[in-house]
């Protein structure tokens, strides 16, 4: 069996979501400045330009999820890149802040669907024994892209016109476009009773994957965790003079995520589910108490990294958990699944997150986060890691 995990695909499909993802950073940390400025638009409206994304997202993945062995993977791919480049063209003829708000619902659809095929083709350009790797591997496309969107984003505001940023996002995704055509996707193999079980109506119970549920709740609890630092961390850092350290945040985020996913992966395969997620949950939840204790920027930093090796680890090995305790040909409802739960997570994070901040302050909802993450862990005790532990036990005797 071929255990090779860089083939060639395989980097085609890394170059691609990373082109895609950094195209989404870009215009989430600069469409809000974006609608205020262009559209005198307020706060809570320039918020919803930003996130309508997101909701879209959502909407598309839980048709996308059920249909892309249906129609196919690389039909998918491509529609869903096509409809990703239509709609950023979309983005230069706006003059109103409510086709704005279309255009970003309908850029969320278009990244729902080319995300979640990209994402289900590359389970299958993984070996199977290597796939918490692979997973880890594919995912640090995406972390890349958080440490360089928000500085191309913030740079290109702060130096010339925010026409030029849509300007970059249309050859970002040309770019992605570009090196798929030189991509073989692997298709799904299905008997005749899988392919009509999938073509019956739009239901939440043939439109998930019911295998993956257990570990996408915890995915849709670390959502909600984690929308608290990307949503609040700079209105924190301000109150408290530490914006320089919030700055660099995600650039220490992301290096040590792509320093530590190639050893957690590999550590997923070999030594099994518990022993990466309890620590990485334990790092996100001691993270979040850091935020909350911080008054230097070097704690600051301190919590970038265990963010990093915290919810960062959890996210890619969570993916991998998905797809191996589902069916082979519904790795793409897996995937959907999954990322239902995050989208749902980092959606309704911010509404649950706001609302505690007049109450306790950011100090105090850092804190409660932490502890919210700590009370996690019991039930992925429950949905998850016991089941875990005890196939493991009944393997050694």
């Amino acid at each position: 069996m071929n255990q090779t995990l860089w083939t060639k695909d395989f980097i085609i499909i890394f170059i691609a979501n990373f082109f895609v993802a950094l195209t989404f950073y870009v215009l989430m940390t600069t469409l809000t400045l974006y609608a205020v400025e262009q559209f005198h638009a307020s706060q809570s409206m320039a918020g919803l330009a930003s996130s309508i994304f997101i909701i879209g997202a959502l909407f598309s993945r839980l048709f996308a999820g059920k249909y892309i062995e249906v129609i196919g993977r690389k039909k998918m791919i491509y529609w869903g890149l096509l409809l990703f480049l239509l709609t950023i063209l979309l983005y230069f003829p706006v003059h109103q802040l409510d086709v704005l708000l279309v255009v970003r619902f309908i850029h969320g659809v278009s990244f729902g669907i080319a995300a979640n095929a990209m994402s289900t083709a590359v389970m299958d350009m993984v070996p199977l024994e290597r796939r918490g790797e692979g997973t880890s591997y594919y995912a640090s496309s995406a972390t890349t892209a958080t440490a360089i969107g928000p500085f191309i984003g913030l740079y290109i505001t702060e130096h010339t016109v925010f026409s030029m940023i849509f300007v970059l996002c249309t050859i970002f995704s040309v770019i992605s476009i570009i090196f798929t055509l030189f991509m073989k996707v692997p298709e799904a193999t299905l008997t005749e009773q899988q392919l009509q079980a999938l073509k019956k109506g739009f239901s939440l119970q043939n439109s998930l994957e019911k295998k993956a549920i257990p570990i996408s709740i915890i995915m849709f609890l670390m959502g909600i965790a984690y929308s608290g630092i990307v949503t609040f961390l700079h209105s924190y850092a301000t109150e408290f003079n530490l914006t320089e350290a919030a700055g660099l945040f995600f650039i220490v985020y992301a290096v040590f995520l792509l320093l530590s996913r190639p050893m957690t992966g590999r550590l997923l395969d070999v030594k099994g589910d518990n022993m990466v997620i309890y620590p990485a949950l334990l790092l996100f939840s001691l993270s979040l108490l850091l935020l909350h204790l911080a008054h230097h920027s070097f704690t600051v930093l301190l919590a970038g990294a265990f963010t990093a090796l915290g919810f960062g680890t959890f996210i890619s090995s969570a993916q991998a958990i998905a797809v191996k305790v589902s069916p082979k040909h519904r790795i793409g409802l897996a995937t959907s699944t999954f990322f239902i739960c995050l989208d749902g997570g980092m959606g309704i994070g911010p509404i649950l997150t706001g609302m505690l901040i007049p109450l306790v302050g950011f100090r105090g909802m850092y804190l409660t986060l932490s502890v919210f993450v700590v009370l996690s862990i019991i039930l992925y005790y429950f949905v998850h890691g016991k089941h875990v532990a005890s196939k493991q036990k009944a393997r050694v005797f």
